[in-house]
This record gives C-alpha cells, sequence and structure tokens, in this order.
C-alpha cells in the first residue's frame, strides 16, 4: 500500500479502519457514498495514497488517478436513469471548502428540477480588455 496518513479519514476509510459505502475500488482509487448524500449517488473518489490536494499531483499522479473520472461518473448516471446532469468537482485548500486534507472529487447527480443550486457569480462586468490581458499573462509566465 502506498504512503497513507494515519490520521486522515479517507487513509482510514481506504485501509477499512474506518467504514464507508464503496462503490468502486480498484489498486489506484477508492469511490465510495458521501454521508452528507447531496443528491442521491453523491461519491467521493479518492487516491489510494495521501496527497493534500491537486496543487501536490504529480503529472503521473493526475495521470493515474484522474482517469477514473468518467468510468466512475457513466456508472453513477446508469444507476438511476432520472440522472440528467452530474457536478464533478474538487475543492482545493481550505478557503475553497476543503474539509477533509486528502484529495478527493464529488460526484453529485443532477435530476431535473432538483433545485441544487451550484453557487457561481459573474464579475465580468468588473473586467476590462487590459485586465483580462494582464492576467492570462501573469498567469502564463508560470508555465
Amino acid at each position: 500500500m502506498e504512503e497513507l496518513d494515519k490520521d486522515c479519514l479517507f487513509c482510514k476509510i481506504i485501509t477499512g479502519e474506518a467504514n464507508s459505502y464503496t462503490v468502486f475500488e480498484n489498486d489506484d482509487v477508492k469511490a465510495f457514498l458521501d454521508l452528507s448524500q447531496v443528491n442521491p449517488g453523491h461519491t467521493l473518489m479518492v487516491p489510494k495514497k495521501h496527497i493534500t490536494n491537486f496543487f501536490d499531483y504529480t503529472p503521473a499522479d493526475a495521470q493515474r488517478y484522474l482517469q477514473y473520472i468518467p468510468t466512475i461518473a457513466n456508472a453513477i448516471k446508469k444507476f438511476d436513469p432520472r440522472i440528467t446532469g452530474m457536478n464533478i468537482s474538487s475543492n482545493n485548500g481550505a478557503s475553497a471548502s476543503q474539509v477533509v486534507m486528502h484529495s478527493h472529487i464529488h460526484f453529485i447527480p443532477r435530476f431535473e428540477g432538483d433545485g441544487l443550486k451550484i453557487a457561481t457569480r459573474n464579475n465580468a462586468e468588473k473586467y476590462t480588455e487590459e485586465d483580462y490581458q494582464k492576467v492570462a499573462a501573469a498567469i502564463r509566465a508560470e508555465f
């Protein structure tokens, strides 16, 4: 087994020390129901290696673990014919509402009229062409 953190809830789920409702598992990842069940079928996928969040992924980690996103998403979609969409997301860092500091991806099934609102905002009116150019150039410089 890869490096795990003995104090991490998700590492404990991986080892079986903590209970979970597993929907998929292989040598690389484990997927299990999120106890909050934002919508029926809400699932989390975690790598079987303690990685805090995407900022700590290597390109090899990303290739190894993220390849399972379509497999898990499609299985969730198939289990209930009423599912018409899905929010697939990851909160990275405390300021982004990451609660468990072990990388994980949320799969939240969506149903017509489910009333769930994923909060975003449109700040386009605050940006000029020059602002966009400056931000894009600053990010490009980091590659």
